[in-house]
């Protein structure tokens, strides 16, 4: 079965939102989750902390140097991710149409390599 990253991308500011709109988003995507787990779906997925924690690391110099910030300083954040399993690229855009029902924004689809 093929595997797809499912990339939960923020434009602009990192969201904020209130106690409640954060409890319900929790609960749609724990849902979700246990959809995905039940079906033998799901991979791996998780939130991710504020860009602000970024660490850049490049190891192709005779050095390794690190750097703190994003490596693209465009609007879009990654505020997310899940790796699923899927029959077919059809039910990946099925599942993605969920999730981004769940955490209440749009998605990135990509196929995983291998």
């Amino acid at each position: 079965m093929a595997q797809y990253l499912f990339s939960v991308w923020h434009i602009g500011a990192y969201p904020t939102p209130s106690e409640e709109e954060m409890a319900a988003m929790f609960a749609a995507v724990g849902a979700f989750n246990d959809k995905m787990r039940d079906a033998g779906a799901l991979v791996f997925g998780c939130g991710i902390e504020d860009p602000a924690s970024s660490v850049i690391v490049d190891g192709t110099g005779a050095e390794p140097t690190t750097r703190p910030g994003r490596f693209a300083a465009g609007p879009e954040i990654l505020g997310g991710f899940w790796v699923i399993e899927a029959p077919s690229v059809e039910a990946a855009h099925e599942l993605a149409a969920e999730a981004s029902a769940a955490c209440g924004v749009p998605l990135e689809i990509r196929p995983l390599q291998g």
